[in-house]
């Protein structure tokens, strides 16, 4: 593929915050987005770019990947935002990204990839994010909330009703959810007892990647969060290994919610059954 593939707005801003493109090679995988290998005179970097990106979505996945980065230490690779931008009317936003170099999966993998999640985790601070953001082309709400009920319900479950209303696929009844919404304080009391977490916010297996350095997470939508939301979904879709959830677990036991309803811990928990 030739330079020129790239939208012209796209690759001018790109060679105007990394140099002259020597060549574009298309990778496949993205959902809503382009992805390339752009080679520079530096060396290759990776480039997403989306014509129909709405205002801010590259900034705050730029914002999450930063936050990440910070996080993950030495613990997992996150690659480093190199330029990104909002762009135009004639070529839409964009991204560059420190290209990762895509390797087998050692025999360690998901050790280190569970390792690794766990100690992201442990970056804390209030319920919420400073942004809000997008899950895919979602729209993704996170103003602060005093607790994690209140969170889950006003960020995360309401607006989903709402599409779904809006759609006429809304399940069940008003005052069904309603009585979901009452038990809420008692179903995720877990969540306030281990305070808020970094999340990954969309961690299904193609935004976990192997790398020639090691496990590598991408494609963001971060907000702090109780910390299972991540390991859910992880579970939801596949893709992980039972030493990913066992290392994951001994690095942190997740909660456990008794039949009262009070959190507790235990140590020898697996989802991967």
């Amino acid at each position: 593929m030739s330079p020129a593939a790239l939208p012209d707005a796209v690759r001018a801003a790109v060679e105007h915050g990394l140099g002259d493109i020597r060549s574009v090679e298309p990778v496949g995988g993205g959902c809503i987005s382009d992805g390339c290998r752009v080679e520079t005179a530096d060396g290759p970097v990776f480039v997403k770019h989306n014509a129909a990106a709405p205002a801010g979505m590259f900034v705050a996945e730029a914002d999450g990947l930063r936050a990440l980065h910070a996080a993950a230490g030495e613990h997992l690779r996150v690659p480093s935002v190199l330029a990104f931008g909002e762009g135009g009317d004639d070529g839409g936003g964009w991204i560059a990204l420190e290209w990762l170099e895509p390797a087998p999966p050692r025999r360690d993998h998901g050790e280190r990839l569970g390792r690794g999640l766990a100690a992201v985790h442990r970056t804390a601070g209030g319920w919420g994010w400073e942004r809000d953001n997008w899950i895919g082309s979602l729209p993704q709400p996170n103003r602060p909330a005093a607790s994690w009920p209140e969170f889950w319900r006003g960020r995360r479950l309401a607006p989903q009703l709402a599409l779904a209303r809006r759609a006429r696929r809304l399940p069940g009844t008003d005052a069904e959810w309603e009585r979901l919404f009452d038990l809420l304080p008692e179903l995720l009391a877990a969540g306030d007892e281990d305070r808020p977490s970094l999340l990954h916010g969309d961690l299904w297996s193609g935004n976990a990647l192997s790398t020639a350095d090691g496990p590598a997470v991408i494609d963001p939508a971060v907000y702090r969060g109780h910390r299972e939301v991540d390991l859910a979904m992880a579970a939801l879709f596949g893709g992980f290994d039972r030493a990913f959830f066992a290392a994951y677990g001994e690095a942190w036991p997740p909660s456990r919610v008794s039949s009262s309803g009070a959190p507790s811990t235990s140590s020898t928990t697996c989802w991967c059954t």
